[in-house]
């Protein structure tokens, strides 16, 4: 308790109210505004997005359009491109057909007015146009397919159309043709033909050979090489001589095969092949024939076809052919 002597107490200051305490709206609503603004920019990020996409897509989709324009052009282009060559071509056809009939045209016009020249006789022209197919006839006949009595029969019409020209211009190239025809006459037959013909009896002559050698049976062989034939063969030195009787087919077969090998080139005036032929059938002989004198006799068989021409050699064949255009050509 007080102490009564004391002076008065002072009184204790007074207690002072409690401090109010804070509102909590301002951030509320702070972050309220705040979410509202992060909305709304999400809202427009989106907006801005989506156009931006959308923009994108358009551009795609136009780029797209414009590649298939693009491609649609060039394929026109193409198209324009080769039909723009087929016409090139087509015309560069048409340009050569006008100059081809053009060129038949000027030779129509040149030959009628040939034939309506009274000065060139049309009926004339015309023989000898004929006269100079015949000669050609003939002698390519005679050349290529060794057509003796063709050619005779063609140069035999061409004279007598030559005949019938009476101008005595052409008296000399009727006795160039005369001339020529009988050369022509004087030929026997056509060398192939004949050469040919001595082949094939030559050929028989040599198919028609014993399958021994003659000179095995003979009985002027001694007693002691016909004793002992079957057990001692006797040949001649220089050659290996077939005795059997399949030696001797396989020789006389070889020695045939070269004589077709010789017709055959012998048809195809291969003179050089003829000839070859004919050289390695010799070597044939000596195994079939042992006598010497028999031996000889058929190499100068052989020699003497060989020899023998595969091709006319007339010095006057193709002269009246070759007068005849010689004046066509000068008139």
């Amino acid at each position: 308790m007080p102490d009564p002597a004391s002076p008065t107490s002072t009184p204790s200051p007074a207690r002072t109210s409690p401090r109010r305490a804070a509102s909590p709206w301002p951030w509320l609503l702070l972050v309220l505004a705040l979410a509202g603004a992060g909305w709304y920019g999400w809202q427009q990020w989106q907006a801005c997005d989506a156009r931006e996409r959308h923009a994108l897509a358009d551009a795609e989709q136009r780029l797209g359009a414009l590649d298939e324009r693009l491609a649609a052009l060039r394929r026109d282009q193409r198209a324009q491109t080769a039909r723009l060559q087929q016409a090139d071509a087509t015309n560069r056809v048409l340009r050569d057909e006008l100059l081809g009939i053009g060129q038949r045209a000027a030779l129509l016009e040149d030959s009628v007015s040939k034939l309506a020249d009274p000065d060139r006789h049309g009926a004339q022209a015309l023989r000898l146009d004929e006269a100079e197919l015949l000669l050609t006839l003939g002698l390519q006949r005679l050349q290529i397919a060794g057509d003796l009595d063709g050619a005779r029969r063609a140069y035999a019409l061409a004279a007598g159309v030559l005949a019938g020209i009476d101008d005595p211009a052409y008296l000399s190239l009727r006795q160039t043709l005369g001339q020529e025809r009988s050369a022509l006459d004087a030929v026997g037959a056509e060398p192939r033909v004949q050469a040919l013909a001595k082949l094939d009896a030559l050929a028989a002559t040599f198919a028609a050979a014993p399958a021994r050698d003659p000179d095995a049976r003979s009985t002027r062989v001694p007693w002691w090489r016909r004793a002992f034939a079957k057990v001692i063969a006797v040949q001649p030195s220089d050659r290996a001589l077939a005795m059997q009787p399949a030696e001797r087919a396989a020789a006389l077969a070889g020695l045939q095969l070269e004589i077709t090998l010789a017709r055959a080139a012998a048809e195809r005036r291969d003179a050089d092949g003829y000839r070859a032929a004919l050289a390695r059938a010799q070597d044939w002989l000596p195994r079939l024939w042992s006598d010497p004198a028999l031996l000889q006799r058929r190499r100068a068989q052989l020699d003497a076809i060989a020899a023998m021409p595969l091709s006319l050699s007339l010095p006057a064949l193709g002269s009246t052919l070759e007068q005849l255009r010689q004046m066509r050509a000068s008139s």
